[in-house]
């Protein structure tokens, strides 16, 4: 069996290490920059904390020494961030000495283009996916403030590269801006040259609707890219912190055999990621518009903190990794032949979710049926609860986290009393 290596200290590392230790009773190797609540104190996680885990040459030190403890056994290689995937696949051409390293993503160039948000438009408007409408622009270019002014407001503004924006900082810096202005958005565009920000940004027009319109398509292509899985998962709740706004924290599967708008766009979808040449695990972020038609909005090269929702629904993505990318496992499903799997379109309806049910029931009132269904069928799962977790001290740490929820969408969230009663500045 593989031996996980997981990149990454958030709780998409510990949902990751949680699908291997469920598939396999095995413990990950994570590596993280820091010491994280998220994965510290886990009986499933063999921590190992690299300060400065910023370059291709000590990330591939590191892999070395972590394959070299167990020569002979292969190490399946995650990452749970987008900059840590780019680091990765630019470490893996100096590990191709290593055989028992597996680094099941595609090439450099092919995770840059999936994960700029500006060529994942591009394609969406050359196969006809439906997408929002998007101006892209790189900040300080000649003319940029004309076109930004020939644009009706309000609209999204985000930087197309989630590893570009992590290499920078100013002030208000946010995952995505709302510009309810022409000048509004030269002032920030122009913030963003002042910061040496040079890549493409991507100005959207504003799709109506909030966090119950939102939705994620999780998809899974083999080796060859064929694609395997594809889930469809509605978003129930949404982080409203500006450095975290539109990550999800809770989200219900969906049956697809039930609904042929979920079944058409999870095609779409994969005929999305099948086209930029993608092979493993894809998070697309979707918006259902007010025609009902889901549009893309983004996708991510990683298994990310929703992901777990996918294992959490009975599809295990460790798993799914292991047949596809370890090679004594991947000639195994292939020795019956060559032909093309079949694609899945998943049908488990499960509520994943990283807060307290409570903050479901006051700021998604309108989804209190469905968790109720599905709280009852046994159908909801925290990846922070787990069983196999033993130390008081991660307990504690969990207790401390559903608190910190708590306070967090009190502080933030635009239904919440605190939020209405806080003085216009």
């Amino acid at each position: 069996m593989p031996r996980p290596v997981i990149l990454g200290g958030d709780l998409g590392a510990y949902g990751s290490a949680r699908a291997f230790h469920e598939a396999f009773g095995v413990r990950s190797v994570v590596v993280a920059g820091a010491r994280t609540g998220a994965v510290a104190d886990s009986a499933i996680v063999d921590l190992r904390v690299v300060p400065g885990l910023e370059t291709p040459q000590l990330l591939a030190e590191v892999l070395r020494s972590v394959a070299a403890e167990e020569p002979g056994r292969p190490h399946l290689v995650l990452a749970s961030a987008d900059w840590l995937v780019d680091l990765l696949v630019r470490a893996a051409p100096s590990l191709a000495d290593v055989p028992d390293l597996v680094v099941p993503y595609p090439d450099a160039a092919t995770v840059a283009r999936v994960s700029s948000k500006a060529e994942v438009m591009a394609a969406c408007a050359e196969l006809g996916v439906p997408h929002p409408e998007t101006l892209v622009v790189v900040p300080g270019e000649p003319g940029i403030d004309d076109r930004l002014r020939a644009l009706t407001y309000p609209r999204v503004v985000k930087v197309a590269s989630t590893t570009a924006a992590h290499a920078v900082s100013y002030p208000g810096q946010a995952k995505v801006h709302v510009a309810a202005s022409a000048d509004e958005a030269v002032r920030l565009l122009a913030t963003m040259a002042g910061a040496g920000l040079g890549s493409p940004v991507l100005v959207q027009e504003l799709l109506p609707g909030g966090d119950a319109a939102m939705a994620a398509a999780n998809v899974f292509l083999d080796a060859r890219g064929r694609p395997v899985l594809a889930q469809l998962g509605r978003v129930l709740l949404e982080e409203h912190t500006p450095s975290a706004l539109g990550n999800s924290v809770a989200q219900a599967t969906v049956d697809a055999r039930q609904d042929p708008a979920v079944q058409l766009t999870l095609r779409e979808v994969v005929r999305l990621v099948e086209h930029l040449g993608w092979s493993g695990f894809a998070n697309v972020d979707l918006m259902r518009d007010a025609d009902g038609v889901y549009r893309v909005l983004e996708i991510n090269p990683r298994v990310g903190r929703s992901g777990f929702a996918v294992t959490a629904s009975g599809y295990n993505v460790a798993a799914l990794y292991a047949h596809a990318f370890v090679p004594a496992d991947r000639e195994a499903a292939e020795a019956g032949g060559d032909a093309a799997p079949s694609l899945v379109l998943a049908s488990r309806e499960h509520l994943f979710t990283v807060v307290p049910l409570l903050l479901l029931r006051v700021f998604a009132p309108e989804q209190r049926r469905l968790v109720r269904r599905l709280r009852r069928a046994g159908a909801v799962t925290n990846p922070l609860y787990y069983r196999a977790e033993r130390s008081p001290r991660r307990w504690l740490y969990i207790a401390v986290a559903m608190a910190n929820q708590l306070k967090k969408f009190a502080r933030h969230h635009p239904a919440s009393p605190l939020v209405r009663r806080r003085p216009a500045r």
